[in-house]
């Protein structure tokens, strides 16, 4: 069974929830407050190794984060880079 993200409106909880793929768009209560919570998209990073050894997002070929040269493959994940 996969895993899915659900995010409490009333507390702002983000917790997990392993389920059927039938159920995964149910409604999922909170484990903090128990409020019905929606099902939320989850982000992931991806990360590969450019040739001299350092870590880039995926999709970046040169440059990369803080560069100053808007090169990052993951400026629009938030505080994650």
């Amino acid at each position: 069974m996969p895993i899915y993200e659900y995010a409490c409106p009333t507390c702002r909880n983000r917790f997990e929830r392993m389920r059927s793929m039938d159920s995964f768009d149910e409604p999922s209560p909170c484990p903090d407050c128990g409020t019905p919570s929606t099902r939320v998209l989850s982000m992931f990073a991806a990360f590969t190794k450019a040739p001299g050894g350092e870590m880039l997002p995926v999709g970046v070929t040169s440059g990369g984060c803080g560069d100053g040269h808007d090169a990052c493959g993951c400026a629009d994940v938030g505080p994650f880079c």
